[in-house]
Order: C-alpha cells, then sequence, then structure tokens
C-alpha cells in the first residue's frame, strides 16, 4: 500500500473519533436531537471497507458508520447539521443520524429497521448488472440483524442472481445486550454463506489494512460474477447501544479491558510509526488540522437556522413536473 493511502486510511479514522467526540459533547448539552449512536472502537471497519471502494460504488451506512458518508464526499458540518436538525443538514432538519443518502454521490440512506437495507443494495447491485456497469453495492449490519428475515431473504435473492453485493457484518459481539453466543450457535456468522453458495471471509475489525484488503479482494470477486460476498468483521463497541445505553449493566469489564488494548487506532498508528510512515510530527500536524476544521463547521453548524414551519411538509413527497 502507498504511503499516501495508508496515511489517508488513518486520518478518517481520527476524522471519525474526534467528531464523535464533539457530537459528545453536544449530546450531553442537550442540543442533539435524538439519540447518539458510537463507533468507538470500531472506526476501522467504516473506513477500510469504504477507502477500498471505486468513486461509481455505492455504499448504505448503518448508524455507527460516519465514516462512510465522510469518505463519499459529506463533511463535518452536514453531519453536524444532521445531528443538530438544521435546515441546512442533508435532510433539512427533518431527521437525524445518518438517514440521509444520494445515489448520485454514491451512497443510500440507512434505515433504523436493521436488516431492510441488504434487499435495497441487492436492488442497487441488480440494476448495476443489468446496466453492465463496473459498480458493486456495499453495506452494512450488525450481529443482531444478521439474525432478521430480511437479512436471508436478501442475501440469499443476490446469490441466485450472482450480485455484486457486499454485505459487512459488524460483529461487535453484543446485539444491544444480547452477547452474539445467546443469538447464534456458530462463532463465525459469515459461515451462513455456505448455506447460500457464496464466498465469505472473517477478518480482524480492528485492523484497518485487513479490513481494506479484505473489501479489495470481496469486490474483485464480485466484479467476476462470483458475488455476493459476505464478509465478516469481528470488532467490540467500547460504548453502550447509545450515549444513553450504560453497558456496564451488561458487558463483563474484563471484556471491556481486552478489546481497549486492541484499539484500531492506536495499533495503526504504532504501525505506521514502525513502517516510518508517520512520525510524531506529522501526527501532530493532522490532529490539529482535523480539529481545526471540526471547531470551524461546528461553530458553522450551530449558527445555521432551525427549520421554519413552513418548511415542514417540502421534500416529504417526491414532486412531479408537468
Amino acid at each position: 500500500m502507498q504511503d499516501e493511502k495508508a496515511l489517508d486510511l488513518l486520518y478518517y479514522m481520527l476524522l471519525t473519533r474526534r467528531l464523535e467526540e464533539h457530537l459528545v459533547g453536544l449530546y450531553k448539552q442537550g442540543k442533539i436531537s435524538g439519540g447518539l449512536y458510537s463507533s468507538l472502537g470500531q472506526e476501522a471497519i467504516s473506513v477500510g471497507t469504504t477507502c477500498a471502494l471505486e468513486a461509481d460504488d455505492v455504499v448504505s451506512p448503518v448508524i455507527r458508520n460516519i465514516a462512510s458518508v465522510l469518505i463519499k464526499g459529506y463533511t463535518p458540518r452536514d453531519i453536524f447539521c444532521q445531528y443538530l436538525a438544521r435546515a441546512n443538514g442533508p435532510t433539512r432538519g427533518k431527521d437525524t443520524t445518518l438517514h440521509f443518502g444520494e445515489i448520485e454521490r454514491g451512497t443510500v440512506a440507512a434505515i433504523s429497521i436493521l436488516g431492510p437495507l441488504i434487499p435495497i443494495m441487492a436492488g442497487v447491485a441488480l440494476a448495476a448488472k443489468i446496466q453492465k456497469r463496473k459498480r458493486v453495492a456495499l453495506t452494512y449490519i450488525g450481529d443482531g440483524g444478521a439474525s432478521t428475515g430480511d437479512f436471508h431473504e436478501g442475501m440469499n435473492f443476490a446469490a441466485v442472481q450472482r450480485l455484486p453485493l457486499i454485505c459487512v457484518i459488524e460483529n461487535n459481539q453484543y446485539a444491544y445486550s444480547t452477547p452474539v453466543n445467546k443469538q447464534s450457535r456458530i462463532a463465525d456468522l459469515a459461515q451462513r454463506a455456505i448455506g447460500y453458495g457464496i464466498p465469505f471471509s472473517v477478518t480482524d475489525g480492528n485492523d484497518v489494512v485487513a479490513v481494506y484488503e479484505a473489501t479489495r479482494k470481496a469486490r474483485e470477486i464480485c466484479l467476476q460474477g462470483e458475488g455476493p460476498f459476505l464478509m465478516e468483521c469481528k470488532t467490540f463497541r467500547v460504548k453502550g447501544h447509545a450515549e444513553h445505553d450504560d453497558p456496564s449493566k451488561y458487558v463483563p469489564r474484563e471484556i471491556f479491558d481486552e478489546w481497549r488494548k486492541r484499539d484500531p487506532i492506536d495499533r495503526y498508528i504504532q504501525d505506521l510509526v514502525d513502517a516510518r510512515v508517520l512520525d510524531a510530527e506529522k501526527l501532530e500536524a493532522m490532529e490539529h488540522g482535523i480539529q481545526t476544521i471540526l471547531e470551524r463547521e461546528k461553530k458553522e453548524a450551530l449558527d445555521s437556522p432551525s427549520p421554519s414551519a413552513e418548511d415542514t411538509p417540502k421534500g416529504v413527497f417526491r414532486e412531479h413536473e408537468e
């Protein structure tokens, strides 16, 4: 991997974590509308997968994949405005979290009910196949969501049609408060791909390079007509299900201690230092640049107007021109 790409991976992981730290501050101040769902400890998955895609590929995030939309061109200001429910946000203040997307920008809006994104993105992949485009569709599902009917139906349909779809299972050990071993008898959820007759992989989700390389391989397989591809990334959600949730009530302390030692950013920084791609000066400059951007764009978002009552009904339904 070239040094520039290697540093891009670090940049987007740091940008995601620092952005979420600012969002936590806004949440505690009572300025965030709705809930706040952290990707702390699992940033490498969103970054590694989305950075491995090409410009024409389409990604659909779920609530912990802020990095995916940042890499696809949305700005921190867009994210701040979205969570603050400002009129200048992607949904013009009508929704929060990552419930936004534009197919023209290679994104499809997230759905809170986990599972339906699989058949939807199978549809995106089917369209690409019909149009003979070298495009893959990629979306995510949690370990809990991978037990839903929509997940199975969508993956089976994609398998039968041999669609260029990559489904990433973010196995963060707990479906809200339910551990994986109480919802499945198999250790590797990606083994379900055997039942669909499709290829799969199991990857260390806290190793951003491993995730990146696994995604590149999955993309090649899909474009060769051998898809879809089921990709499991093992990681851990270091916070609760949401900012209001106290995970200490259901996650043993030793599990937290173990996974904090495997922090994806800390280990990647050490890898880059060992490879002489990064030093303290470069890291400080990157952190400073990120914080400068975040402070400026957070202020711009806070100064942005809230939606007016007159704008409430606009954009709810598609308006047809005569």
